[in-house]
């Protein structure tokens, strides 16, 4: 009898796997994506492999894997890199329909390859971590946040110059307490904006020695990107020292015509650090021009406090030509002959003014074209910008810097790709195509066309790079273990579509991302999947 049992049991097991209702057997993966060109993220050359993906994370990677899936997809010999990590982003307004909680899938960010974003920079962040990622619903791609300095110094000190007393400065650590504790990957400061740029160099120190004990990063748009750019290199360093963390340099640029050729020393001054032993790197967008608000035209003492303190200030006699003084100190000192370099992205109170230059916009107020009047037609967008809620009068495009400096600076290994952009209303405004368009720009535009730098290197800048900076362990890689954020497309196609000029356009070429395991572009359009995350940092408690 036990010598007729195996076959009796496998008779068995037979019978019932046909039995009506039995369950199938289980796939080995949920999705198998094979011949691939695997650039992996770590900057290594690339290699053919499978890539089995299963319950949000890679599975195996290998040739020929000879497993099942539920879904598999023939890259026929295309690119499969990890998803691109862009560091820098702003996405949390909620004005004109932009942001993440009216916006949450992303498109523009999904359909340049982005799975995952970090926003709460330039010291601008949500007050309230926890809450705001509690209540995010339905993401199309993964977010992290930084705590921001500029928004917890509003909200205890407020928007005037002067030094907090030290029962405020209790109160800002709590609150970058709290964010860390809710999950913020570091401490974000933007010194050259309002109230941030009145702190001196030891508060800031003191607040992120509260966010370096939860393991965070100090990420900033340092104080000045023109003059006196390497001494704001070396305060971003001195504050990464004192409180014993990594720093991130935003959006590293040299700003002025005057300037332009030199950002190969700021590189050396940054490496120089790195050879003492201080952690700190960059990131930076691939174009050439810059978008911030209106009011940066103005001296820093001109724009504290409130819309209608800026206004007030504007419409007194002497103090309007001290500013007016200051303004044109500030335009010779950039090497700019007028306000041509500087273009309205949006401007609330008239949106005809959306692509203009103040030069045009001067003209076409009827003010005959000189610089006066084009400071003029600044003060009163400036005063109608703030009437209409727009603290700093406009949102803005500026041509700062040249396309070698931009090159050179990408020219350095430890530069990581960033768009400063935010999600897009499509249609609404001119904004900058950073945006759109970064990622599908630097493999179209630095690699392709003008070979700046290789395809596993560029990758590595937009995958593993940002990664190591902000301490997401398990992503930016191809690799066993790891988050399946993954993209496929083919080098020779993809290309930025968005720019100046008709900057609401959509980059092409990026056919398949994954987002958590899930399918979220597929031939290249975006499917309904919202398998987006938000991410804490590791060592949040």
């Amino acid at each position: 009898m036990q010598e007729n049992s195996p076959p009796l049991l496998l008779a068995l097991f037979v019978t019932f796997l046909l039995l009506p209702g039995w369950p199938a057997l289980a796939a080995d993966a949920d999705l198998l994506i094979r011949n691939a060109r695997v650039v992996d993220g770590t900057g290594s050359p690339w290699f053919v492999s499978d890539v089995a993906i299963n319950d949000g994370r890679i599975s195996r990677v290998g040739r020929n894997l000879d497993i099942d899936a539920d879904q598999v997809i023939d890259a026929g010999g295309k690119v499969l890199t990890p998803g691109f990590i862009d560091v820098h982003t702003h996405v949390e307004s909620s004005a004109n329909r932009e942001g993440l909680m009216n916006l949450p899938r992303a498109d523009n960010y999904l359909l340049d390859g982005v799975t995952t974003i970090v926003t709460g920079n330039c010291g601008g962040s949500e007050i309230d971590v926890g809450d705001w990622a509690a209540n995010l619903k339905n993401l199309g791609i993964n977010v992290a946040t930084l705590i921001g300095h500029n928004t917890i110094r509003r909200e205890v000190v407020g928007l005037d110059d002067r030094v907090p007393t030290a029962d405020e400065m209790l109160q800002m650590k709590a609150l970058v307490d709290k964010g860390m504790r809710d999950g913020a990957v570091g401490f974000s400061t933007g010194l050259l904006y309002v109230p941030g740029t009145y702190a001196d160099t030891s508060e800031v120190i003191g607040l992120a020695e509260v966010a370096s004990s939860y393991g965070g990063v100090y990420a900033s748009h340092i104080r000045e990107q023109g003059a006196m750019l390497h001494d704001s290199i070396s305060e971003a360093v001195t504050i990464g020292r004192e409180a014993k963390m990594p720093v991130q340099i935003s959006h590293l640029k040299i700003k002025g015509r005057t300037r332009w050729g030199t950002i190969g020393s700021a590189i050396e001054l940054i490496e120089s650090y790195r050879q003492e032993g201080i952690d700190v790197v960059v990131d930076a967008y691939p174009y050439e021009r810059a978008s911030t608000n209106l009011g940066v035209n103005l001296p820093r003492w001109a724009v504290a406090g409130s819309a209608e303190d800026i206004a007030a200030r504007i419409e007194d006699d002497d103090t309007q030509q001290r500013i007016v003084g200051s303004m044109k100190d500030m335009l010779e000192d950039g090497g700019y002959p007028d306000y041509s370099f500087a273009t309205v992205a949006q401007y609330r109170p008239n949106p005809n003014y959306n692509g203009m230059t103040i030069s045009e916009i001067n003209r076409l107020v009827e003010r005959s074209a000189n610089v006066d009047n084009e400071i003029q037609t600044i003060l009163d967008m400036m005063v109608e910008g703030g009437a209409a809620g727009v603290n700093q009068g406009a949102s803005m495009v500026y041509h700062y810097m040249s396309e070698a400096d931009v090159d050179t600076i990408f020219s350095y290994p430890n530069a990581a790709v960033a768009s400063d952009g935010s999600i897009m209303a499509f249609g609404q405004g001119q904004p900058h195509p950073r945006s759109y368009g970064t990622n599908a720009r630097i493999l179209a535009n630095y690699v392709r066309e003008r070979n700046v730098m290789t395809l596993e290197d560029a990758v590595r800048r937009m995958t593993s790079l940002p990664a190591r900076t902000f301490s997401f362990h398990d992503r930016g890689i191809i690799r066993p273990g790891f988050v399946a954020d993954l993209v496929l497309f083919d080098p020779e196609a993809v290309d930025d579509k968005a720019t100046f000029a008709d900057p609401h356009q959509f980059s092409e070429g990026f056919d398949v991302v994954v987002v958590n395991g899930v399918v979220a572009v597929a031939a290249g359009e975006l499917s309904d999947a919202r398998a987006g995350r938000f991410i804490r940092h590791s060592d949040a408690r």
